[in-house]
């Protein structure tokens, strides 16, 4: 209790006593991401997963994990990578089957990780499990046709 009293009184003050040259403060640089970043994003509902999924004209990867997911905490990173090295010519959206358990149901997951490839928003190909960067490269090469 005493805790939470102290955490509030030091929250509420906290806008009063921060000067613009705080630690807080810009410092001038300009923020960007990189093509990795750009390529891959979270899934935020199921009108979303319509509008940047299945509507997309470019192919997309569709990463099904789970926070609690080993094996996804290894997939995702490597999935990532490869799909950046495709230089924009595929988009990877990421669902966590723990937020969209509607997705999950839609498109039949079982068992994570899952990962979709679809295009024009069918799905063309799939996998479960984990799979070694020689292999994602060929489920994509396959999904964007080179």
């Amino acid at each position: 209790m005493a805790q939470r009293l102290v955490l509030r009184r030091l929250l509420s003050l906290t806008p009063r006593t921060l000067s613009p040259q705080g630690p807080l403060a810009p410092h001038g640089r300009a923020f960007s991401t990189s093509a990795g970043c750009r390529n891959t994003f979270n899934v935020q509902d199921g009108s979303d997963f319509q509008d940047r999924v299945v509507n997309n004209p470019k192919p997309v990867v569709v990463d099904f994990h789970a926070q609690w997911c080993g094996p996804c905490k290894i997939l995702g990173p490597r999935l990532e990578k490869m799909v950046a090295k495709q230089e924009g010519k595929v988009l990877m959206a990421k669902v966590d089957i723990d937020d969209h358990t509607d997705l999950a149901i839609e498109y039949e997951v079982s068992a994570v990780p899952t990962v979709l490839a679809m295009k024009n928003g069918d799905v063309v190909d799939k996998f479960v499990g984990i799979k070694d960067e020689d292999q994602l490269e060929a489920f994509l090469k396959k999904l964007i046709g080179a």
